[in-house]
């Protein structure tokens, strides 16, 4: 018969590498700091192989260590979530869930809608964590992230799709008055623009109006930013136009500082995702934060849950 997987050492294995240090990890899982040492020890003999750099004042995985951890992190992810599930269902949801979400995303779409949350489950606590770039759900040990466009694995994360965020094309009068109203997308090469730097071919824009063939157009501009906050006060400025997404712009559309203009044509949408690791197997307190953010993402106005 052949021999059973060493489960319980690889998912020791896991939360080392997640702690960064055993004796972290040893206070974690409730462990003498010898028996987790002897269980990644354990590991390395059997596979033959090193699993951590050991230095006395740095502990970092070796190759063969980061292409074991997704598959190390879900052997302790799901196994946590089982004793979770039977220990919690007669009790309310308790612990701590991490959250990834793109910068303006996290601020303008998802902090406004968690003190609800919060209020209805007492005993949970939020981490959420903003970033400009793409994270890693398994190896950084993120329960979820909310992310534009998918930006992951699909052959091992889920996915779910929470909602298209409209990008509608909008000036300023000041801008407007100046250069007048454009008839249609083929006039907006003589417009000024300003551009997200961080997005490939920004400067490339897509107009559809009903059963018509999509029009491309490249426009210019002497600005560009990184983050959508820093090229509206461009937009209320004058100094161009520009394609937003419509939670960063929708209160001074409605106040009349900035205009949409070709409403009949639409930009492509950018598609919001929930990320998650792979296993169905979840704690309860993360499946009910992520059912929260499903349903209030996915029906979300941003006309009422924005900050401003």
């Amino acid at each position: 018969m052949p021999h059973l997987p060493d489960l319980e050492a690889w998912a020791i294995f896991a939360k080392v590498a997640e702690c960064g240090s055993f004796s972290r990890a040893a206070d974690e899982l409730g462990l003498a700091k010898t028996t987790v040492s002897k269980a990644v020890t354990r590991l390395e003999s059997r596979m033959r192989v090193s699993l951590f750099h050991r230095t006395t004042r740095k502990l970092s995985l070796t190759e063969s260590g980061r292409q074991s951890l997704e598959r190390a992190a879900r052997i302790l992810a799901d196994g946590a979530a089982i004793e979770a599930d039977i220990l919690e269902e007669a009790v309310s949801p308790r612990g701590l869930v991490r959250i990834a979400a793109i910068t303006a995303v996290g601020v303008e779409a998802i902090a406004p809608i968690l003190p609800e949350f919060l209020r209805a489950y007492p005993d949970i606590e939020i981490d959420l964590v903003l970033t400009e770039n793409q994270v890693d759900v398994v190896a950084e040990g993120f329960d979820a992230a909310i992310q534009v466009g998918h930006g992951g694995d699909s052959t091992t994360l889920r996915s779910i799709r929470l909602s298209s965020l409209r990008r509608p094309l909008v000036a300023s009068p000041d801008l407007i008055a100046q250069f007048g109203l454009p008839a249609g997308p083929e006039d907006l090469a003589r417009y000024p623009a300003v551009l997200p730097s961080h997005i490939p071919h920004a400067n490339e824009w897509q107009f559809a109006r009903g059963d018509e063939e999509p029009i491309t157009i490249r426009v210019t501009g002497r600005y560009r930013a990184n983050h959508a906050d820093a090229l509206v006060p461009a937009l209320l400025g004058g100094v161009g136009i520009g394609l937003m997404a419509e939670y960063f712009v929708w209160h001074h559309l409605r106040a009349g500082r900035l205009i949409e203009l070709l409403p009949e044509w639409s930009a492509p949408p950018g598609p919001l995702y929930l990320i998650t690791p792979p296993g169905r197997a979840r704690p309860a307190r993360v499946r009910v934060l992520l059912e929260f953010l499903r349903q209030q993402m996915t029906a979300q106005d941003w006309r009422n849950t924005t900050r401003r």
